[in-house]
């Protein structure tokens, strides 16, 4: 079997009201997104999305008329052109499907098969007044989810705050609070300084009165030191999400700078090798719980392989109506991914991701 075509379909999606994200300077109008569909002699057709991959079509060469089962040859490949361009992470995915698929399986099998459901946990974008958000928490739980992340604005320390402790009275004890600043990556342009460590050590001292069950990116990665320092006061620390290169997510493991590991594997350094960070993360007594805000495809990669190899406690499920939604952020798929009634997001049993990808509604 060899691969005989790789097609890059790009998918649109106005977006009315926009959605205004707090690491957005200028509020997202349309959702762009480019899925990656791998189609072998025999006819068996993979899908990846989850980032862009503006600049592949030179390096296609480098994969048609290869055997797509040899996937350890594909990722160094990979990593060879990340080097020299982008990171091109969907079309692991892709592949990933279609074995799946050959074998009749779903990835999450292939991963080691440690779960068939992962609790979610909402993943909010927007920054809302202390009130409105923890309206807006009480009917994320009514619905079902166990956890849920907020942004909070790293230049409103006192507002953060106040969200935090209105969020934990509005939805009680149980329900399990993070916060996320933002701190270990930028969008283009922003060059804005990074957080004071003392205040950010601050900072997260009073978020453990809210019971918080860690704080995201407090701090840029490279400050070791001062991960540590935040989680010496009383939270554990989050990060990893768009790290560069595995090289760099096993210098993470081994400083033991972060308690949850969360590299994306369409934005990071793909599903194999973040099936070996999470199982060194793992093996030290730390979570593995990936990033994945991009698309239903990016989310149900990042799902298969948490739920091979165990990872948790929780999965991140973007979620922050009326502006995102699953509707939205599964555009391209024929139904959106949701939780049950007990805010689980359940494995699909089909073989590969199980994903019902719909190529009529590209384009919209």
């Amino acid at each position: 079997m060899k691969i005989a075509d790789i097609q890059l379909l790009p998918g649109t999606l106005p977006l009315d009201p926009p959605f205004d994200a707090a690491w957005d300077p200028v509020p997202r109008t349309r959702f762009d997104a480019t899925v990656v569909k791998v189609v072998t002699d025999e006819g068996v057709a993979g899908y990846g999305s989850g980032d862009t991959m503006a600049g592949f079509e030179p390096y296609a060469e480098l994969f048609l008329g290869q055997d797509p089962m040899a996937i350890s040859r594909h990722v160094r490949t990979l990593e060879t052109i990340a080097f020299h361009a982008g990171r091109y992470w969907p079309l692991e995915i892709a592949l990933w499907d279609v074995i799946g698929k050959v074998l009749g399986v779903p990835v999450a099998t292939l991963f080691g098969g440690a779960a068939t459901a992962i609790p979610a946990y909402a993943s909010t974008g927007r920054i809302l007044p202390a009130e409105q958000r923890a309206e807006m928490m009480t009917g994320v739980r009514d619905r079902g989810f166990q956890a849920a992340k907020i942004r909070l604005a790293a230049d409103d320390f006192a507002g953060g705050i106040r969200t935090m402790r209105a969020v934990r009275e509005a939805v009680g004890p149980e329900m399990t609070l993070m916060a996320d600043l933002n701190q270990a990556w930028r969008m283009p342009g922003d060059v804005r300084p990074s957080l004071d460590p003392a205040e950010v050590r601050r900072f997260a001292a009073a978020l453990r009165e809210a019971d918080v069950f860690w704080l995201e990116e407090p701090l840029p990665l490279d400050d070791r030191p001062g991960l540590r320092a935040v989680r010496d006061a009383g939270v554990r620390v989050a990060g990893g999400e768009m790290v560069r290169t595995f090289s760099e997510l096993l210098d993470l493991v081994a400083s033991d700078a972060l308690d949850v590991y969360q590299p994306d594997v369409a934005l990071a350094a793909g599903m194999l090798r973040a099936r070996t960070l999470a199982e060194l993360a793992l093996a030290r007594n730390r979570l593995f719980t990936p990033h994945t805000w991009s698309n239903g495809l990016g989310l149900l990669a990042n799902l298969h392989v948490t739920a091979g190899v165990g990872g948790g406690p929780y999965l991140e499920f973007p979620y922050d109506p009326p502006v995102w939604t699953p509707q939205r952020r599964d555009f391209l798929l024929s139904a959106p991914l949701d939780i049950d009634g007990d805010g689980l997001l359940h494995v699909p049993s089909a073989p590969g991701l199980g994903a019902a990808v719909d190529e009529d509604r590209f384009g919209r």
